[in-house]
């Protein structure tokens, strides 16, 4: 394996955008999948811009430690997004602790690596369950009380796996493709009250990542990404909130990559 200069998994100092953005002081954002990961650097982010933050995760674990390292937080919420019910009744309690809900990032996923052939129904159909249809009760959820309530801003996680193609994921990347066409209809149909994104973030260094790769794995993987390494959770939320704030205003039915020029680089083909 060739080494490309690493000493570790990142091979240089991380400086993140720490400069307010226009327009999320007392924003009201309700981020699902937020106990951990992207999620939880999100979370972060909106606090430090001066929103109201309530985190919506099914994991309980998670949840007590996010409330632990974040007590500013507005909320943490127990909710299976793939359960419609839970959804609007998690909704329901996020605008009853906030008031409303102006940003909604929707961001709860979850990937399983494996052979194409060997994908089970249930598989698929969990996966399907959270990262797209799970997607869509929440989005609609919040789109029927933001357009009601006069607008709002809708942001939704994709990858770089929606928009080429990558091995042992092929649920995984369904699903991601399928958000991405979801928020560009959605962005249609929503404006000119609601505005809607995605940002696509391609390998970011969170536990889910670290889980599913050996050390091994990341360093090859990094050698291929033209920057040299993963993305910083803090990094996809520093686009989140900018493009969740006033200074993004005539942004709307975009996708956006994170990816450290990995598609420009061609990862996926080498």
């Amino acid at each position: 394996m060739t080494d490309c200069g690493q000493t570790g998994i990142l091979i240089c100092p991380i400086l993140f955008l720490e400069a307010r953005v226009r327009g999320l002081e007392a924003k009201r954002v309700l981020i699902t999948g937020g106990a951990s990961g992207i999620g939880a650097a999100t979370a972060a982010r909106f606090l430090d811009e001066g929103s109201a933050v309530c985190v919506l995760d099914r994991h309980a674990a998670a949840r007590q430690r996010i409330a632990d390292e974040l007590p500013d937080l507005a909320g943490t919420l127990d909710a299976d997004v793939s359960d419609l019910h839970q959804v609007q009744a998690a909704f329901a309690e996020a605008t009853k602790l906030m008031g409303g809900v102006d940003v909604l990032i929707n961001n709860a996923g979850i990937s399983i690596r494996h052979n194409f052939l060997d994908i089970t129904p249930e598989d698929w159909d969990k996966v399907i369950a959270v990262n797209l249809t799970g997607v869509f009760y929440v989005a609609q959820t919040a789109a029927r009380h933001m357009m009601e309530r006069g607008g709002g801003v809708i942001l939704q996680t994709a990858s770089t796996n929606g928009i080429m193609g990558y091995p042992f994921y092929a649920d995984y990347n369904a699903t991601k493709a399928g958000v991405i066409e979801l928020t560009k209809s959605m962005a249609l149909e929503l404006a000119p009250k609601v505005r809607v994104c995605a940002v696509a973030p391609g390998y970011v260094l969170t536990p889910m990542q670290r889980a599913e790769y050996t050390d091994a794995m990341l360093e090859e993987v990094n050698c291929k990404i033209p920057l040299r390494r993963h993305a910083q959770p803090e990094e996809i939320a520093a686009l989140f909130a900018f493009l969740a704030s006033d200074e993004a205003q005539y942004i709307t039915g975009q996708v956006y990559t994170c990816d450290g020029g990995e598609i420009a680089g061609g990862l996926a083909s080498r």
